[in-house]
């Protein structure tokens, strides 16, 4: 069974640096949930099982602009759920996504790859550049 990812847009980031900032911040010293990130979802993803192993996509200025690893999912006590993240923004090739409310499922064969695990030679664009390149499909 291949991984399942989810995508989810980053809002109220003004970029994604500082979607990076958010998630060092929530995983830092004063983190009640250790070195973790979290966000909430109203109901457990029915596919939660094959997404061990997967990432969030975070989509930011619609496109993709990175993920972050799954932990796991953990029920609050009010009934909803914790996504567990680890709290790092891996930057992935720019692709062109709509926005959306909430999260939606990903296939591993739809998701981008990481920019760095490509073969590169650690060279990368600006990310408002990427973002505007994807937008235009010229990456």
């Amino acid at each position: 069974m291949a991984t399942l990812h989810m995508t989810k847009i980053a809002f109220g980031c003004a970029n994604v640096g500082e979607l990076r900032d958010w998630l060092t911040a929530h995983a830092g010293a004063n983190s009640p949930w250790g070195h973790e990130a979290r966000i909430t979802t109203r109901y457990l993803p029915t596919r939660h099982a094959e997404m061990t192993g997967g990432s969030l996509y975070w989509i930011h200025a619609h496109v993709i602009c990175g993920r972050s690893p799954i932990l796991g999912f953990e029920q609050r006590e009010d009934g909803k759920w914790w996504v567990r993240l680890a709290p790092e923004l891996i930057p992935v090739v720019p692709h062109p996504r709509r926005a959306h409310q909430g999260w939606r499922y990903l296939a591993a064969a739809d998701a981008p790859v990481d920019l760095n695990g490509n073969g590169d030679d650690g060279d990368t664009l600006p990310p408002m550049m990427a973002a505007e390149l994807a937008k235009l499909g010229l990456v």
